[in-house]
């Protein structure tokens, strides 16, 4: 091969990489994981693998200026507080259709107290409470359906 033939031919394979800088640029201010660009023959294609749990930069300031209620919440599965359900079934928060709810947000608790009944297979199961402290959070409506595991009050 000549040495002429040599230079075009790296200069064909040649990418800018001002291209995949402005690409990577694009990637971070979008939130997309990837973006391919043609020009004259030439094909670049930029991709980032995905960070669940880290949302795009651009968000993060965002949320940084929002204020609190306005936050994403935390995965109430990962509270420390929270009550999941033993059993797959249908959760009641009272004793009987249009009764006051076992507990409501702000109700005290003991350990042992009922919060809730999850009806499974024609037997109402009483859910007692784990542990002493405040209903901070409601998780299901009365009557919902709800699987094994599935959080259904958080108590602090």
């Amino acid at each position: 091969m000549t040495g002429e033939r040599k230079n075009k031919d790296k200069e064909k394979l040649a990418i800018d990489p001002d291209v995949v800088r402005e690409l990577a640029r694009l990637l971070d201010e979008t939130g997309l994981s990837e973006i391919e660009f043609e020009r004259d023959g030439q094909r670049v294609r930029v991709a980032r693998q995905a960070q669940p749990s880290a949302p795009p930069p651009a968000r993060l300031a965002a949320a940084a200026d929002a204020p609190l209620a306005e936050l994403p919440q935390v995965d109430p599965a990962k509270h420390p507080g929270v009550v999941t359900s033993p059993m797959v079934g249908t959760a009641y928060v009272g004793p009987e259709p249009g009764a006051r709810p076992f507990v409501e947000v702000g109700s005290q608790v003991k350990a042992g107290d009922t919060l809730l009944i999850v009806e499974a297979m024609k037997t109402m199961n009483q859910i007692p409470s784990p542990r002493a402290g405040t209903v901070v959070q409601v998780l299901i409506e009365d009557g919902q359906p709800v699987e094994f595991g599935e959080p259904l009050m958080i108590i602090e």
